[in-house]
């Protein structure tokens, strides 16, 4: 069984670290309806950062790679970001595959994994 591990530093850790929070937060409200675990407890956000032109761009993956509700938990993704952030966000699907060692700690243990 694998360790869980961290999850990976977003790029606006470093350059608006201000920001974390608040969008970490607004993660927290997105919900897979499947697993019933929110996108940041499984560990699906993996960087947001904002560009020269004050863009921000979120990276993504889903749990599974043809997950049903892919199109609908992207675009919740991409609005809290915006609202969190207040600027304009792109959101791009991320081609790495899931593993449940993603997960936050403690989290798998509901599931029997950790």
């Amino acid at each position: 069984m694998s360790a869980i591990r961290p999850r990976p530093k977003w790029l606006i850790e470093d350059t608006h670290p201000d920001l974390f929070q608040p969008v970490d937060a607004a993660f927290r409200e997105v919900m897979d309806p499947e697993i019933g675990l929110n996108i940041m407890e499984l560990g699906l956000i993996r960087d947001v950062s904002i560009n020269e032109e004050n863009l921000a761009h979120v990276v993504m993956i889903m749990t599974t790679p043809f997950c049903p509700y892919a199109p609908a938990l992207l675009e919740n993704a991409r609005s809290k970001a915006a609202e969190a952030l207040e600027r304009e966000t792109t959101i791009e699907m991320g081609m790495e595959y899931w593993d449940p060692s993603y997960m936050e700690d403690g989290v798998g243990a509901d599931w029997g994994l950790f």
